[in-house]
């Protein structure tokens, strides 16, 4: 499956998200992540996530999608990340 990830953390939580976030996703933008991951990688990532920001100050929202074919991304403006996807 494929998933895009946002998230919004205080600066401290939000460090350790994005530290965390390099390791199983790609960087796409500021607080946005995507990629492919496995049902199983899906659910040990929220796992794992929820246990490293504080559910009342912060957030993280997936976009979980069958396939990367069912979207379409376009770009206006400078493209922050160098991934060769769909554009």
């Amino acid at each position: 499956m494929y998933v895009i990830l946002v998230y919004d953390a205080t600066p401290k939580r939000g460090n350790k998200v994005l530290k965390y976030l390099r390791k199983k996703l790609n960087w796409v933008q500021n607080s946005v992540f995507e990629g492919e991951l496995t049902e199983s990688s899906l659910m040990e990532m929220k796992k794992d996530l929820e246990s490293l920001i504080n559910k009342e100050h912060d957030s993280i929202i997936y976009y979980v999608f069958d396939s990367k074919s069912y979207f379409e991304k376009v770009i206006i403006g400078v493209e922050k990340s160098n991934l060769d996807t769909i554009i």
